[in-house]
């Protein structure tokens, strides 16, 4: 379990973090931050303190460490920043998002070499499938390692995704960890007007999996949650964690509301929501 200390640590880099989003965003005049900001701390826990992995010897295949997949692509924002933060590659790049010809594309691609990156994601509901196929892979290469993979819970409203569930449940794939963010928000509105999802607990048990369910938007209860997850895995099932979160956490106005799953802010919006965002490592 972290200490005070680390807890702080780990505050700190999330809150950077959401800094990066939203000048990313606003720079760019377009990207998703709402859910970027709602994700920040899960991203951090994760690649801070979670997995094990090795930003400076990173390899597409991934052998011998843990490895992460984004299938809700388009809160990139969130995964660029908390990637050049960790050391993947320069902070200074984030400048670059959503600009021609650049690594850092509106939706996460490996077609120029990004580090961090080993599949392009974004088409909803093709993360799962591929992290599954990647999980029993290492399976039959005898790494014990762990595959992770964040998923939106309005992207559980792909057919593709429960495809997937239903398979790593019948097949015992147990060294795979699905988190959903669960904000309740889509691009069109609550996921409960959009297509309710119902008792998604109670869904992801009938398909096989372990499930634990938290908060997302506090440190603390964050990684006692991750951590659990971990001690779950390697135990015959595939492993689901339902993460509350808020969209747009960090930021008054942009909170309750689904208006900026996809929408940047202007100048006086994001001057507003900035000075409520405090520097803590230092600006790109």
């Amino acid at each position: 379990m972290a200490g005070i200390e680390r807890i702080r640590e780990l505050q700190s880099v999330a809150t950077q973090i959401r800094r990066d989003i939203l000048r990313m965003v606003y720079e760019a005049q377009s990207g998703h931050v709402g859910g970027s900001l709602g994700c920040a701390d899960f991203m951090t826990a994760l690649f801070y303190e979670i997995m094990d992995c090795d930003p400076a010897n990173f390899t597409m295949e991934g052998k011998n460490e843990d490895m992460f997949f984004l299938s809700n692509g388009h809160i990139s924002p969130v995964y660029y920043a908390v990637m050049a933060r960790r050391g993947y590659f320069s902070v200074s790049e984030l400048s670059t998002f959503r600009k021609l010809h650049t690594r850092l594309q509106g939706h996460p691609s490996n077609a120029h070499g990004l580090q961090g990156v080993r599949v392009a994601s974004g088409s909803l509901g093709q993360g799962v499938s591929i992290a599954i196929g990647s999980a029993q892979a290492k399976t039959l290469n005898k790494d014990t390692h762990l595959i992770y993979v964040l998923t939106g819970d309005g992207e559980l409203e792909e057919g593709q995704i429960w495809e997937a569930l239903m398979y790593a449940g019948a097949k015992k794939v147990d060294n795979i960890i699905l988190t959903v963010d669960y904000n309740h928000k889509q691009i069109d509105g609550t996921v409960e007007k959009v297509m309710d999802l119902l008792n998604l607990k109670e869904k992801f048990l009938s398909f096989g999996w372990e499930v634990i369910e938290g908060e997302g938007n506090d440190m603390t209860l964050l990684l006692d949650c991750l951590q659990e997850a971990k001690n779950a895995a390697g135990k015959g099932k595939p492993v689901a964690f339902l993460m509350h979160t808020e969209m747009g956490y960090g930021v008054d106005f942009m909170t309750g509301t689904h208006k900026w799953h996809g929408t940047p802010p202007n100048k006086e919006q994001f001057e507003n929501a900035i000075t409520q965002i405090p520097q803590t490592l230092g600006d790109y």
